[in-house]
């Protein structure tokens, strides 16, 4: 594999490490259960399913935000579905957050802080003064666009697949548009952002930090 192939694979493991099988796995049952028993014993199916990756993790003292985050999607999701006693209520959750995420990342660039440079801002901990330099700034909002633009796309496609009441293609394309979308995003994302951030000259993160002068080396690895 080339240098920059394991580039990429080892930022992608940075952003996707954890379990995402605890939030991914409790959907299918949901569905499954559904059209075998029912939407309460469905509900309830669901809700076991990710309380028990959620006891797993714990007893095996691993990291427990991702079953947590999957257990609390499982609890209002159900809860959507149940209360309203439709079962295709349970993916209202999934596109009110995708509607959430567009308006974020449109907010963010109006607000001239584009939502990429805070993500990386806050999951990497370089200093807020380098995203902010005219010579960064502009691979971030760029990014940020192009997150704005599949967001929207992917709500569009949610509420589609919501009105056409079909649950089992809910899941699987809500599951397509999810995770392997996310991949793809991420995957495009940083190898746009390194070319641009190295077409604006700007220094490298390491030679922002340490205050060095021109000619800089520029970004080489990380956006």
């Amino acid at each position: 594999m080339s240098g920059k192939g394991r580039e990429v694979l080892d930022e992608l493991r940075s952003v996707l490490s954890g379990k995402t099988v605890d939030a991914l796995f409790p959907p299918l049952i949901f569905v499954i259960a559904n059209g075998l028993l029912g939407l309460q014993a469905a509900s309830i199916i669901a809700t076991l399913t990710a309380a028990g990756f959620t006891l797993l993790r714990l007893l095996r003292k691993q990291e427990l935000k991702y079953a947590l985050g999957g257990l609390a999607g499982v609890l209002i999701a159900v809860g959507f579905a149940y209360l309203s006693g439709s079962a295709e209520n349970f993916f209202i959750p999934k596109i009110l957050s995708s509607a959430f995420m567009v308006l974020l990342a449109l907010g963010s660039i109006l607000a001239g802080k584009p939502l990429a440079a805070l993500m990386s801002h806050l999951t990497r901990g370089w200093p807020m003064e380098w995203f902010r330099r005219k010579d960064v700034k502009p691979a971030y909002v760029e990014v940020t666009v192009i997150w704005t633009l599949l967001l929207a796309v992917r709500l569009i496609f949610q509420v589609l697949l919501y009105r056409g009441r079909n649950l089992s293609q809910i899941f699987w394309v809500n599951t397509l548009i999810g995770t392997p979308f996310t991949i793809i995003v991420l995957i495009f994302s940083y190898l746009y952002g390194i070319w641009r951030l190295a077409r604006l000259e700007g220094p490298g993160v390491d030679e922002f930090i340490e205050g060095k002068p021109k000619p800089w080396k520029g970004q080489r690895k990380g956006f």
